[in-house]
Parts: structure tokens; sequence; C-alpha cells
């Protein structure tokens, strides 16, 4: 079995604050570990340092048992890549050489054709039988059978842009499961792949030998598969690590438990600190009229003096403040109308009404039209629909990319974003920024941000604009715990209409109402959540 040490690691930035300070856990053999955060706090950063992609600037780390790995974005749009590329890329080292000295030897062999390069190219078939290539040839075989539905010999040209990436997801995690590793490393695994799929996921992380620490911001999955926490933790002098060995359902009481023990203690040194100086200052007052009080002044200095050197006991962790206040408004009783609507090519003709104030979840497996449907509702004229649809009185529609797609912001800054959308001078917008604590990023360009502050960002946007009509497309997915939990807070409050396509099942408990794309492009409303039909 494999196990992680991590020892006191540090890194910092380039501009020279601290990312990570003296962050240090272990996860045993056959343990499944979470690893969370907010967004920035180095979780990715962490496990570079874990994968051997980069150096920790102080601490160690140490791995038995063989490391595989899945990083946060596995696929490429822009590159040729095949399905057979993206498997051999979570192979072990010994098989990515060894397909790499083929294809090298091959083309060599077709460009000479001199007896050298074909021995050669034939020394590097026998290398790759040794090295165990035909072996994973029929892994990647079930791999690919189970994940795109034919067998690899099939799909190994395939290129890798035309597989969703809920696809690309399943295949990698499947082949590092097969794989010989022990110890496996998975960066968000569960983004974009719809529920069917995230119980897929975690059913496999459950029945799996091996070590897992895994990154992820889906609550439902971290409930069900995580038996410990790894928190990072913002501090003043870098991040830190808590561990939190009870399931992530009891970790909010503890980490609140905890940072009150803290802040108790710290109270409580401050005030024995204030003690100590004020005794101090009264003995040296007496001391000036009194010879006698001398003795007594410089015992209570000294005293003072190692009470200081000790130092003050650790602050509790800084807290998130995320602070999302959705503005909204009054509109018609009905806000959408839909009369015999069909999207093109992707549903059957529904009726459907949605009313001001409602909270509507649009529920399906990946490629049934949920997306599209959205965008067709948030003004695309670019999909295509029969039948009628129609926007009550006074709606106006805000609307949430799941890909964070806006070409318009794409060579802008924050500030320049908001200055050029709603007027906001220096001032006003380092102020709304901070609210979703991204003033730090305030000169980037939109495309520079992550994830989670782009979406952070367009939250912010639809406050600003006070729509009546939220359309939110995943807008979960790449948000910490506590900027999902400040939205999901905001739209309690929220004064308007919401659509949200989702694939969260925490998030998903704060609707009302499901509108479900079924299979065979039946579409219809659930008194529940259904996510698998």
């Amino acid at each position: 079995m494999g196990h992680i040490d991590v020892s006191g690691v540090e890194f910092s930035l380039s501009d020279g604050r601290v990312l990570l300070n003296e962050v240090s856990f272990r996860v045993g053999d056959g343990h499944k570990v979470a690893l969370i955060g907010p967004n920035g706090s180095g979780k990715t950063t962490l496990l570079k340092m874990i994968a051997g992609d980069l150096d920790p600037e102080e601490g160690s780390v140490a791995i038995t048992g063989g490391l595989g790995v899945m990083r946060q974005f596995i696929g490429s749009v822009r590159d040729d890549s095949t399905v057979r590329d993206l498997l051999l890329s979570v192979a072990p080292k010994r098989i990515r050489d060894a397909a790499a000295a083929i294809k090298e030897t091959e083309a060599r062999m077709y460009e000479t054709a001199e007896e050298k390069d074909q021995m050669a190219y034939a020394e590097a078939i026998v290398e790759w039988g040794d090295a165990g290539g035909y072996d994973f040839e029929v892994i990647w075989d079930t791999c690919c059978t189970e994940s795109l539905g034919k067998p690899f010999d099939k799909v190994q040209d395939r290129l890798v842009n035309t597989l969703s990436g809920g696809e690309q997801k399943k295949l990698v995690v499947r082949a590092l499961m097969e794989g010989p590793e022990e110890t496996l490393l998975l960066d968000e695994p569960d983004n974009y792949l719809d529920v069917p799929s995230k119980r897929w996921l975690e059913q496999v992380i459950k029945e799996t030998k091996k070590t897992v620490l895994f990154v992820s911001h889906d609550r439902e999955l971290l409930e069900e598969v995580a038996t410990k926490i790894v928190a990072l933790e913002q501090g003043h002098n870098g991040n830190t690590a808590w561990v939190h060995g009870g399931k992530f359902s009891t970790w909010h009481e503890a980490r609140r438990a905890r940072n009150e023990r803290f802040a108790e203690v710290l109270l409580r040194w401050e005030q024995e600190h204030t003690r100590l100086k004020e005794l101090v200052l009264t003995l040296r007052n007496q001391a000036k009229s009194s010879p006698d009080m001398a003795s007594k002044y410089r015992a209570m200095q000294t005293r003072l003096r190692k009470f200081e050197e000790l130092g003050a006991p650790p602050a509790p962790p800084i807290e998130q403040n995320v602070r999302v206040a959705l503005k909204g408004g009054r509109t018609g009783v009905r806000a959408l109308t839909f009369e015999n609507f069909a999207l093109n090519g992707l549903t059957e003709p529904f009726n459907f009404e949605v009313f001001y104030g409602d909270r509507v979840a649009v529920l399906g497996k990946n490629g049934t039209g949920k997306s599209h449907f959205l965008r067709l509702i948030g003004g695309d004229g670019t999909v295509k629909y029969t039948g009628d649809f129609k926007y009550g009185a006074r709606v106006e529609v805000g609307y949430f990319a799941q890909t964070h797609a806006h070409p318009e912001f794409e060579n802008k800054t924050l500030l320049e974003i908001l200055w050029e959308e709603h007027s906001l001078q220096l001032g006003a917008a380092k102020s709304v920024l901070g609210k979703y604590e991204i003033d730090q990023a305030a000169n980037q360009k939109f495309s520079q941000l992550s994830g989670g502050q782009q979406a952070r960002f367009q939250v912010l946007l639809l406050e600003l604009a006070g729509d009546t009509l939220l359309l939110l497309d995943e807008p979960t997915d790449n948000l910490d715990l506590a900027s999902a939990e400040s939205l999901e807070n905001a739209l309690n409050q929220y004064e308007g209409t919401v659509l949200t396509v989702t694939h969260d099942r925490w998030f998903c408990r704060g609707f009302t109402r499901f509108l479900i794309f079924g299979a065979n492009g039946h579409v219809y409303e659930s008194n529940e959540p259904v996510f698998d039909h």
C-alpha cells in the first residue's frame, strides 16, 4: 500500500508573499483524504509539489507505493493529442518512455529504411513488452470500453478534444484505478461530471484499496468519500494546514469550536500581557520614590521579558468573508412561459411556466440540452428552437456562464470592466471587489484569473446589474466552500426568480421546482431532484 507524508512544506509566490507556511499532514495507507481550502489558498500548488512538478522551498514530501496523478486540466483543445496519448500521460514513466521510443524509432525507420533504424525499432518493441506495455493495453481496453463504449483499438487515435470533459475525467480516473500505482492524487476529479458519473466516481474511490488524496469543492462527494479532511487555512504569514479526523458533515462545527479555542487562548494571553505591562509601569513609578521597590521592578521586567519571548499563541485562521448580496426586484406573476417549445435536435416539445420568486433547478445528464436552454433564455440567438417562449413584465435577465466564456472581457482588467460596465471609479471598484475577496486581482485581466476568481467576479456582476431573473449555469463548479455557501445564502434572500443548471446535489437542496431534461429528449417537471433519467 502507499502513503503520503508532507512535512513542514513552505512555498512563496513570485512577488515574495508566503503561500504555504509549515504545512504538514499524513495520508495513511488506503485512506481517502480530501484537501480543501479557499480559492487561491495553494491546493493545486501543494499537489504539484507532491507530484514532483515543484520543489518546496523548505520541508519535504515522502511517498510510497508509486504515484499516479490526475491534474486539474487533463486534456487540451488546442493540440492533436489522442486517446492513446491521454492514457500514456497517466501511465508510469517506463511505459511513457517505451512508447516515446517506439514513436521515435518508427518515424526514423520509415524515413531512412536503414537496417540500424529497423533494429532500433525492433528493440523499442521488445522494451515495450518488457516494460509491461501490452498489459497496459489490456487495462486501457477495459477503461475505454467502460468510459467511451468502445475498445481501445477502436478509439486510441481519436482526438482528445472530441471527448467531453466528463469523458476525459472518467477515462483518466479509471486508468489510474486500474494501474499499478498505490497512491493517487486527484485534482478536482468531479468537474464536468454529471450526477450519475459523480456517483460512479464516489463508488470507485470508496472501493479502491489505493491511497487517495483528492481536491474537490463538491460537498456531497466530500461527505460520501473522505475519511479525513485536510484544510488549508489562511494565516497572516501564509496558509497552514489543519487536519480534521472526521467526515465533512462534522468539519464546520469542529472548525468553529477549534477557532473559538484559539481565540480564547489568545485573548487570555493578551489580557495577561496587558496585566504584566501595567505592573511593570506601576513598579517603575514606585521604584523612583522607593528604593525598596527597585528589586521588585527588575524582577517584574524579567518576568515580562520571558513572557514575551515565549510569544503569543497562534491566532485563529483568517475567516473568509465573501459577501454576496443579490438585489433583484418584482416582476409580473409569470416570469417565463414556454408553449409547445422544443430545442432542435435535443428535446421533444414541452410546456412550462416559471413564476416570480420560483427557484427552478434544471437537471439531467450531460448532453441533454440544459445549457442550450439557459443560453437561449439569456439571449443567445444561435440556439435553434421551435414553439414559443416569452418573458414576463419587468423581467431583466442576468446570465452566469458555466465556461466563464466572456470574450468581451478577455483583454480587460477587472477595474476596466467595472468602469465600462457600471461606471465604478477606483475606490468604489476596489470596495465591491473586496466583498468578493478578489480586490488583490483588480489589475489582472479576466482571462488571467483562476476559475474560482472568474466565478466570483461573474456573481459580482450579477449583483451590480440587479437583474430580476438569474440564469446560473453550474455556478458552484469552481467556487470554494465558503463562496458557494455565501451564494446560497444570497439566493435565499434574493427578490427575483432563479433558474440554475447544476450537478451539485448539495446546492440543489435550496430549490423547490425541478425541470428534468430526461432520456430521448423528454422534458418534464418533477417534485424532487432526478439526476439519472
